[in-house]
């Protein structure tokens, strides 16, 4: 049996993002897979350019997309709403044809300095990908709150009670996708 293929969108482009450490965190709890990181530094959405042609690392995005049986999302939050990075990409697989998008299992983290934990851009996240037919799983949002303090030198969350909300939300998504 193939190892379950796993596509992590970190919706921050910073290298020490406390996004892609969360998204390493349940990488980690979801245990063995082939884990593909998407390059979300495309181009920004532009119908113009959509019909020239769809750019190459926007088709490599969508490829990436189709081929994941799940989707760990890292959704910061920038001035309390989505990031741009994220919603752009979102809006280039939301056009893809046939869709990459629809029925994929995803989960959604957030990751955020301040005391809400990015609970606005976690919220936007779901709304969008909601209307896009994505099987977000369900549960406690796992929003990790004043996250400059939240992980360790090796870049595990401190908190007993965040990694085992990242653990179970992964045994889900390991049960659902079977």
């Amino acid at each position: 049996m193939s190892k379950p293929v796993l596509l992590t969108l970190c919706g921050s482009l910073r290298a020490g993002s406390y996004n892609r450490m969360l998204i390493g965190e349940a990488v980690r709890a979801f245990g063995e897979a082939e884990v593909i990181e998407g390059d979300l530094k495309l181009p920004l959405y532009d119908g113009d350019v959509e019909a020239k042609g769809v750019p190459s690392s926007v088709q490599a995005l969508m490829d990436q997309t189709s081929r994941a049986d799940a989707l760990i999302i890292g959704a910061p939050e920038y001035n309390k709403g989505i990031s741009g990075v994220l919603k752009n990409a979102i809006d280039w697989l939301s056009r893809a044809k046939p869709s990459v998008l629809a029925d994929k299992k995803a989960v959604i983290l957030s990751a955020a300095g301040g005391r809400t934990g990015g609970e606005t851009a976690h919220f936007m996240t779901h709304s969008i990908l909601t209307q896009l037919q994505v099987n977000v799983i369900h549960g406690p949002l796992i929003l990790v709150a004043t996250a400059n303090e939240a992980f360790d030198e090796e870049e595990h969350l401190k908190s007993d009670f965040l990694r085992n909300q990242v653990n179970d939300r992964m045994t889900r998504l390991r049960e659902m996708i079977g």
